[in-house]
């Protein structure tokens, strides 16, 4: 596990011993790293300030060497920046939270809570206020090129050698064109529902942003690159966001992964659920799998029937954290994707290989 030491400021950045700097974040470099053929990865998202914080001590026990958030780091819905810095203050202060802090550096991106608007985009006038409370929360260093461009996307690679995972953090906010919404009553009941329509010519990541993704892709030489949207990817049925609101935008997506010839996983969050989701794409010679790890301290009401045709397996409608596991191999690598719970329980699991 990696030694990390902080200062009493709740937005200080992170001071690590046995540097390994990479792409602007610091990172230990364990003399034994080469010697082990596992690599631990934690993920998450949905995390309300003002609800118990259950799930980190489980966190802390699988021993990530990194914790990936997926958005919604807070619920500030807000673009007002003692509001925002107050709930940040909370969040972080958390003693579970602490402790996994002490435990292995973080990374991540936001999604509409923390970026201050439900459901916002581009037109969001407080963005920049929010970019700057999210970037301290993850303790990026002002060194990092995220604090010179629009947007929060930014990278980071870990591991040494050919055991190397890169993880590319999307902004599907700051740039995203407007979603059209629309309200309804479901046959056969009164209740007032709401769903988000095609917008047929609209974007997701900006004209920038697509660029920086492509050259990330281009210019990456770990085994495995996750790709963190905070936005479904690959479900395109239900009524909520998801990239498949954007067809233009998700079918781009497809492409640029596809012809980069990387071996990609996807994570996502924003749903409060968790499930696995596979896609067999023109041009990719694996399946392209995503998980999305969703609901760290809520979930939905009530399980009800939501149709993916792309899942494996069913969604997990409970408090969850994901776990990937990659287990090195020398002509092949095998990805363990877990959603566990409270008091070390696993409510699913598969298993993907990829070849080198």
């Amino acid at each position: 596990m990696c030694g990390i030491s902080k200062t009493n400021s709740i937005f200080a950045p992170m001071k690590i011993k046995g540097l390994l700097l990479l792409a602007g974040f610091a990172f230990v470099s364990i003399s034994s790293y080469s010697q082990k053929k596992e690599m631990i990865i934690a993920i998450g998202s949905c995390d309300n300030e003002d609800k118990p914080q259950e799930l980190w001590p489980d966190v802390v026990r699988q021993k990530p060497m990194l914790w990936i958030w997926g958005g919604d780091n807070i619920y500030a819905d807000s673009g007002d920046s003692t509001n925002l810095k107050r709930r940040y203050t909370k969040q972080k202060s958390d003693p579970g939270y602490q402790q996994l802090l002490k435990t292995c550096p973080i990374t991540g991106t936001w999604d509409d809570h923390d970026y201050g608007m439900n459901d916002g985009g581009k037109f969001w006038p407080h963005r920049d206020i929010a970019k700057k409370m999210e970037l301290e929360f993850l303790g990026i260093p002002k060194s990092n090129p995220v604090w010179s461009h629009p947007g929060i996307y930014n990278s980071l690679t870990i591991g040494e050698g050919k055991n190397k995972v890169k993880i590319i953090n999307l902004d599907t906010r700051y740039f995203r064109d407007t979603l059209i919404k629309v309200f309804y009553k479901p046959e056969g009941t009164e209740k007032k529902e709401y769903k988000y329509e095609i917008n047929a010519t609209g974007d997701i990541l900006g004209d920038t942003q697509w660029q920086w993704l492509e050259n990330e892709l281009k210019n990456s030489d770990a085994a495995l690159n996750i790709v963190n949207s905070s936005i479904q990817v690959i479900s395109e049925e239900h009524r909520f966001e998801k990239w498949a609101n954007f067809p233009v935008a998700r079918e781009r997506l497809f492409k640029v992964l596809a012809a980069s010839k990387k071996k990609i996983l996807l994570i996502s969050g924003d749903r409060h659920i968790s499930e696995f989701s596979k896609i067999n794409l023109p041009g990719m010679d694996y399946p392209l799998y995503e998980f999305l790890s969703s609901g760290l301290t809520h979930t939905w009401p009530e399980p009800w029937v939501e149709p993916n045709k792309y899942r494996i397996g069913d969604h997990v409608v409970k408090k969850s954290f994901g776990i990937i596991s990659i287990n090195w191999g020398d002509k092949d690598f095998n990805v363990r994707m877990q959603i566990r719970g409270k008091d070390d329980q696993l409510f699913q699991e598969h298993v993907a290989t990829f070849a080198r």
